[in-house]
């Protein structure tokens, strides 16, 4: 069991918690919040109830995700845009997530899109780091659900900018074609391109109205 009392998370979303592994530089565990999973579950819409507590569970799910089709082919560029998935570890303040954490040139976290958006705006740099991704995730057919700034962070080979997802991995379609078909899969990787550009447009905009 790895033992995270007593050690400050990084970062944390609304249902998780993101700590550096004591014995691992280069790993992230994301812990969820006690309770998560059943409060989600309370506050989501009546047809959701029907599900059990576990497929409320983002590390369940994110475990799911990575077992998707596109990531089980030998493509060595698979993992080009995408956090690395080292399976579920137990710690002292419960089940993880282990995911390859991401760092910038000066070994620091790499932060996310959504800052370097927010403070240096749409630059040459970022605008090729985003075509780059855009053709990975046309090649790739690795599913994501909505591109959001917060779910990719800033890393780097050399001096040029790699963007990877580090949340968000898996299809949000209702009917799970785009799982099975890469007919529909192309379909829907196209859908969360237009969207994905859509949020950035927004965040850049300044938020008004509706990214969507």
């Amino acid at each position: 069991m790895i033992n995270l009392n007593n050690i400050e998370h990084f970062a944390q979303g609304g249902n998780r918690r993101c700590f550096i592994h004591p014995l691992k530089k280069d790993r992230c565990l994301k812990v969820s919040f006690k309770g998560q999973s059943e409060k989600v579950k309370k506050n989501a819409a009546w047809y959701k109830k029907l599900r059990s507590a576990e497929s409320f569970d983002d590390n369940l799910r994110e475990q799911s995700a990575y077992q998707q089709r596109s990531l089980k082919n030998n493509n060595p560029n698979k993992w080009k845009h995408l956090a690395r998935w080292y399976g579920m570890v137990e710690t002292s303040i419960g089940p993880a997530s282990e995911t390859e954490l991401v760092l910038d040139n000066n070994q620091n976290i790499a932060i996310t899109l959504e800052k370097y958006l927010f403070t240096f705006g749409m630059t040459d740099e970022i605008k090729k780091a985003l075509d780059d991704f855009e053709s990975w995730l046309r090649s790739s057919l690795v599913l994501t659900k909505n591109i959001i700034p917060h779910n990719i962070v800033v890393g780097y080979e050399g001096n040029l900018i790699v963007l990877k997802i580090i949340d968000g991995l898996g299809s949000s379609s209702f009917v799970p074609l785009p799982e099975i078909s890469d007919f529909f899969a192309k379909r829907y990787i196209e859908r969360r391109i237009q969207l994905m550009w859509s949020r950035i447009n927004w965040d850049l905009s300044g938020r008004k109205g509706s990214w969507k």
